[in-house]
């Protein structure tokens, strides 16, 4: 109810619920079942009422009383049963339709997490999958029932006096017709739209918890991160807005569902009026107690509208990420001659963007040899580091690792060829002799042991409770940013592949922890192809050579020594970042 566009939900669901999905049609039929089997009891209350207005035999009315109880009690054994099928089905499909998510995800271009952010894919990877599992556990029976319900409700209303019936389903039916005009055309596209502002917000959100230190110190506010602020407000008047169309059907609906004992009433005068008999109290005490059901199953049925609603848009979002094409990747490639680099006229463009994020960029480093990118922020320099490695594909061009083009090498073989520290470290909750293994899983104690050495580590192992066997953020164990970077280069230095790429590496570190990473770069970087991403320019003078990029574009190159004599954008940066280093409070 309520669908603009042709989506076939249940197929879709069937399919993640493989041999399971035969308990997803089991479990409708039994609720089913069971709204019959709750509706028969009320004829029995109907003989109830007619032996109790005729004055029959107390023994007649505890029959039909009994058997009304045995229904009932069989109905919700039966509906008992119904939901145990679908919440077996129901989470074999969630957790089907996680692992493929994550399977998926797990094969997408690295770069698909920095353009759709985490929040977004976390989002849908937890609420969209539950929202799934609900649907199949509790809608799906409710819908059966509300499909049973209402055509046993108009036997029931129908089938003692017409004329009470009708007067009855006079409010019933107005209501219905307010229910459908709320869940008109546009209410698939206003339910993607209401789930499209909060996993913005979700987004934002996470960025804002992870900037609370920050706004706490300086004695900010949510106004500080505008982003953030323009979502709750958007979503404040999207919300109030779209409340404000839907409130003259909605109070006609709520209107009319409960207006029906008032109908009653005049049902009741209609009848009596010319007199009133034994048949006619009998009808009308009964249609007290049938009619409210007409409002249940009118609730039931707008309830489960929307949730099928939910269900599509929360579907379409999982489709979403499962149609992303993962990068080609070739079972059998040619093996790189050497470890040098060769970019060939690269051009990227992120998805959605209006503007090229590199530009017609050609670079050649030659194997072991020591280069730094450096450039204004949004110079293009990371990304230029994450197209070397395949995070994404080019738009246009060629990168080149020892004469192969990235495309034609193996996912396999070309991780190999480089290790890569980013400028945000990440430990994931797990021992540190785990987190350096990530690198190399076959590693022996004594190779962690090594690496750690190597990464200027000791200090940090020989402070924890259980050595290299402590689980990061257990028992309140935590590292600072400069100690989780050395635990990265650990791993690196594990991995000791021929290609390193430092991605301000040290832009989280103290002092103290920057000329421990430094030491440890230097061990890292012996015999290898060096590419370090750099703001602090001091750190880059000693490269064999620079490039300086700007706006998309690799604008000069050369060694230090000649960029300073160059009199351009370097010398520029050098000179400034001279002057901010020297600087001191009250000179």
């Amino acid at each position: 109810m309520g669908k603009t566009e042709k989506f076939d939900h249940m197929k879709l669901i069937g399919r993640y619920a493989g041999g399971h999905k035969n308990l997803i049609t089991l479990g409708r039929i039994l609720a089913g079942i069971s709204a019959v089997l709750t509706l028969i009891p009320y004829y029995e209350l109907w003989k109830v009422i007619r032996c109790a207005v005729n004055g029959e035999e107390l023994q007649n009315i505890k029959v039909y009383a009994w058997t009304a109880v045995a229904l009932i009690v069989g109905a919700l054994f039966v509906y008992i049963a119904a939901l145990l099928c679908t919440h077996i089905a129901a989470f074999r499909v969630q957790a089907s339709m996680r692992s493929s998510l994550m399977r998926r995800i797990i094969t997408l271009p690295l770069g698909i997490f920095d353009e759709d952010g985490t929040g977004k894919i976390r989002r849908i990877v937890n609420d969209s999958t539950a929202a799934t599992e609900t649907y199949i556990a509790h809608t799906l029976a409710d819908k059966a029932v509300a499909a049973v319900t209402p055509i046993g409700l108009l036997v029931l209303v129908f089938a003692f006096n017409w004329k009470i019936g009708l007067i009855c389903m006079i409010p019933a039916v107005i209501g219905f017709m307010c229910m459908m005009s709320m869940m008109g055309k546009n209410m698939q596209e206003k339910m993607r739209e209401y789930q499209n502002a909060l996993e913005t917000m979700n987004s934002e959100a996470t960025e804002y918890v992870r900037g609370v230190p920050v706004v706490k110190t300086f004695g900010q506010t949510v106004h500080s991160f505008k982003r953030f602020k323009s979502c709750i407000d958007g979503y404040g008047k999207w919300t109030t807005d779209y409340t404000l169309t839907l409130r003259l059907p909605m109070i006609g609906f709520m209107t009319c569902i409960n207006a029906i004992f008032a109908f009653i009433v005049i049902a009741a005068y209609v009848v009596t009026k010319n007199g009133i008999t034994n048949a006619e109290i009998l009808n009308v005490m009964y249609y007290i107690i049938i009619t409210p059901l007409v409002t249940v199953a009118l609730t039931k049925i707008a309830y489960s509208g929307e949730a099928e609603m939910n269900l599509i848009d929360a579907l379409k979002r999982v489709e979403k990420i499962m149609e992303l094409n993962p990068l080609e990747d070739v079972t059998s490639g040619k093996q790189p001659a050497d470890h040098g680099i060769e970019l060939k006229n690269v051009t990227y463009r992120y998805k959605d963007a209006t503007r090229d994020a590199v530009s017609d960029v050609s670079i050649s480093i030659k194997p072991g040899e020591h280069v730094a990118l450096v450039g204004p922020s949004g110079s293009g320099k990371t990304t230029l580091a994450e197209l070397m490695v395949r995070f994404f594909d080019v738009t246009s061009g060629e990168i080149l690792i020892g004469g192969v083009n990235v495309k034609d090498m193996p996912s396999s073989e070309l991780m190999k060829q480089v290790s890569f520290v980013f400028q945000d470290s990440r430990l994931i909750k797990k021992s540190i002799f785990e987190n350096v293994c990530m690198s190399k899983p076959d590693a022996t104690e004594a190779e962690v042991m090594e690496a750690l050495k190597k990464a200027q580590c000791m200090d940090i192992i020989e402070k924890l409770p259980d050595g290299i066997h402590t689980v990061i953020g257990e028992k309140g164990t935590y590292l600072s940013g400069g100690e989780q970077q050395r635990i990265t280069i650990a791993r690196a230095v594990l991995k000791d592949a021929p290609i390193l790429i430092l991605d301000e590496a040290t832009a989280f570190a103290d002092p103290d922890n920057e000329t421990k990473v430094q030491a440890a770069f230097e061990e890292l970087s012996k015999g290898k192809t060096l590419i370090m991403i750099a703001h602090r320019l001091s750190t880059v003078m000693n490269a064999d050579r620079i490039f300086v990029m700007d706006d998309g574009k690799c604008t000069e190159s050369g060694s230090h020594d000649e960029l300073m004599s160059a009199n351009g954008l370097y010398r520029e940066m050098f000179d400034e970042y001279t002057r901010s280093i020297e600087w001191k409070v009250g000179a």
